[in-house]
């Protein structure tokens, strides 16, 4: 991010949202609300204003473990090296601007809409961690938690500064269970796997764990342990060296004593005894979670009408022949955008994204094939049908005009339109019945000859 944020080419946009998009490959213009920061650019991030300032709210960055001030950087690492105000925390005491010796602080700063004209997107909007509660005591016990907030946990600038304590009462937990594929592989949640990630974070964290304290009994409670790729397998074996348990049982419940908070799991056996329980006691139990798609994307997907798959991810053009680019020419996907990845994965897909919108906006002509639906005014009845069915969100029903109105850009010739229309009103050049008729015809005259 250092190295974007000091690229002269790159121009970075941090609490931004966007809030339309039109046009076509080449010509995209692009609503973009610039989101109040309640501090300047003379501000260098050098802290003088959190020091001073009285208010406290829950940090998003440490999963809510922890506390932040009003005023505050994001995080360690962030970029740009700025303060910002969260004003439902901030009591106005003005101790903040009396702080700052550059003058940085400004309260009557406001959002800002910028339009931006691009050539191409890529769309990167990462993933969320599936959280449901009550479900497995997450939310009602204190001392369930997902891998994202034992992360936090674990991390020497976390808010337990990587000490491993309970969330309930702060002590050390002896005995852990890690839950997997929580919330995916589930008829009622989520039926897509999260491509092995789950599984190779817990791998991680058990050894993160036995590093910081070896006597730590750890169980992990798997349906399938899923460490495909380059050394995975092998990083999986070393686990079970440092004495982590693996079990392939699930997880029907679990209770929490009231007066210890320890955690009443209750173990199905998947290999033997199927139907019997076992009840086991935890001092803390870490739930393996999906990877769900980001927060806000249907509203996202709703400037940029693009394909979504049944998970709710963007869906790619083609699943194995262009994985990256979407149904509109112009957009790429990058990363979770498109489906649940590992770091590795996510970066190699970036590489891929940048390449395809750098081949689109090399100097010279874009060559699109014109093959595109046609519509007779005459005989169109306005009745929409094409509209709803159009996967690429080329046809419109123009108002001021009687009849469907197509993009020639954005249409992508597939036809659908063609074979929905009770009217018999769109046909696509180059594929219409007489044309169809006429190479049938010739094909079956040289036969006969």
């Amino acid at each position: 991010m250092l190295e974007v944020n000091r690229n002269k080419n790159i121009y970075l946009m941090t609490l931004a949202e966007v809030q339309n998009v039109s046009g076509f490959v080449g010509n995209f213009e692009v609503e973009v609300i610039q989101h109040a920061k309640y501090t300047n650019q003379d501000c260098n991030g050098c802290g003088a204003c959190v020091d001073v300032c009285p208010a406290y709210g829950a940090s998003e960055f440490d999963q809510n473990l922890g506390t932040r001030k009003a005023v505050y950087i994001a995080f360690a690492q962030a970029v740009p090296m700025i303060a910002q105000i969260d004003m439902d925390k901030c009591i106005k005491c003005g101790l903040c601007a009396e702080a700052c010796e550059l003058n940085a602080i400004n309260f009557d700063d406001t959002d800002k809409i910028e339009k931006l004209k691009v050539g191409t997107i890529v769309v990167a909007t990462g993933w969320d961690e599936f959280r449901e509660e009550g479900y497995l005591g997450y939310g009602n016990y204190p001392n369930v938690i997902t891998q994202l907030e034992l992360e936090r946990i674990l991390a020497p600038n976390g808010p337990t500064y990587g000490n491993i304590i309970r969330p309930s009462d702060g002590k050390h937990p002896h005995k852990i269970l890690f839950v997997q594929c929580v919330g995916s592989r589930d008829l009622k949640r989520n039926r897509h796997c999260s491509s092995g990630v789950c599984c190779l974070i817990s791998i991680k964290n058990t050894k993160l764990i036995k590093q910081h304290d070896p006597n730590i009994d750890i169980t992990v409670a798997f349906i399938d342990i899923r460490a495909g790729g380059k050394a995975y397998e092998e990083y999986y074996l070393e686990s079970r060296k440092y004495g982590v348990k693996y079990i392939k049982a699930s997880i029907p419940r679990i209770q929490e004593d009231p007066e210890t908070h320890n955690l009443k799991v209750y173990l199905q056996d998947m290999l033997e005894n199927c139907s019997e329980l076992e009840e086991q006691e935890f001092d803390m139990v870490v739930l393996s979670s999906a990877m769900e798609p980001a927060t806000g994307i249907a509203t996202l997907n709703e400037k940029l009408k693009l394909e979504r798959s049944p998970d709710g991810f963007f869906k790619e053009f083609h699943s194995r022949l262009s994985p990256i680019d979407t149904s509109t020419v112009g957009v790429t996907l990058a990363g979770a955008a498109q489906g649940p990845k590992s770091i590795a994965e996510t970066i190699m897909q970036a590489k891929g994204a940048a390449s395809s919108a750098n081949i689109i906006m090399q100097p010279g002509e874009y060559t699109m094939r014109m093959e595109k639906a046609i519509v007779d005014e005459i005989r169109c009845s306005k009745c929409g049908m094409c509209v709803e069915n159009c996967p690429y969100r080329a046809i419109t029903l123009d108002p001021k005009e009687r009849f469907a109105v197509v993009d020639e850009i954005k249409c992508r010739s597939c036809g659908i339109c063609a074979n929905t229309c009770p009217s018999q009103a769109i046909t696509v050049r180059n594929s219409r019945h007489s044309q169809f008729s006429a190479v049938i015809d010739n094909l079956l005259y040289r036969a006969i000859d």
